[in-house]
């Protein structure tokens, strides 16, 4: 689906060169941060394989859940995002795995966001996430960009859509292959998702405080990153090692 939109891969020369606004950089990060949940949910079986289906994105095969309730959710949490996003307000994503019988952390899949810009006031971070429960301190401040970033960054060299695709193209590529590295799930897992946002962001109702859940006796894997000519968004994944008597 959704390849109806896409222009045909002839036009890209002339294409190529296109300068990604705010709104339109908003957009690729949006995607982004959808199909990134959806490969950890299906890649860490989180989910059942069968309610996902198979669909043509950044010149892969992506995974995306047919779940309604799992669907409505994400669908929910973008659309705040790409608000927050719009205003400069968002530090980073967290994607908590968490085992259901232990209620530990297993895995912290962390995308943080930058916006490429100079100047902007240094901001302090909550961490948000739905029906959930905390601050986060030891956040570096973060430039926070309003609006007006799109004057400026029109300015800057553009990068081509396709350039971006194949950075967001080998970051869900690791995602995939982060199975041979990652410890096995041994039990039910459940996950969250924690939005980091600056103090000033305006945050709705149903969102609350979480505690930041960090793992203890961590290991991390630096994931790559991508840049549009307005954001730059870094992954990483943390886990828990694997007690020795496991092994």
């Amino acid at each position: 689906g959704g390849a109806a939109n896409q222009p045909p891969t002839m036009a890209s020369a002339v294409d190529s060169k296109t300068v990604i606004t705010l709104k339109g950089s908003v957009a690729v990060v949006s995607e982004f941060f959808f199909c990134a949940i959806n490969s950890i949910l299906y890649q860490r079986g989180i989910y059942q394989p069968e309610t996902f289906k198979r669909e043509s994105k950044y010149g892969l095969t992506v995974l995306s859940t047919t779940d309604e309730g799992l669907l409505s959710y994400l669908n929910q949490i973008m659309s705040q995002m790409e608000t927050w996003l719009l205003e400069g307000d968002v530090q980073r994503l967290v994607v908590v795995v968490t085992g259901a019988d232990s209620g530990e952390t297993l895995e912290r899949w962390q995308f943080n966001v930058s916006v490429d810009e100079k100047g902007g006031a240094a901001a302090s971070s909550s961490s948000t996430k739905p029906n959930g429960g905390g601050d986060e301190n030891n956040t570096p401040a973060q430039n926070n960009a309003a609006a007006s970033a799109d004057a400026a960054t029109a300015k800057k060299m553009g990068k081509s859509v396709k350039e971006i695709h194949n950075e967001i193209q080998a970051i869900i590529r690791q995602i995939t292959a982060s199975v041979t590295f990652l410890p096995l799930l041994n039990e039910p897992c459940s996950f969250d998702l924690l939005v980091y946002t600056n103090k000033s962001a305006v945050v709705p109702q149903k969102w609350e405080d979480s505690d930041p859940r960090y793992i203890m006796n961590s290991q991390e894997v630096k994931l790559r990153s991508f840049t549009t000519s307005v954001h730059k968004v870094e992954s990483m994944v943390t886990y828990k090692e694997a007690d020795e008597w496991e092994l």
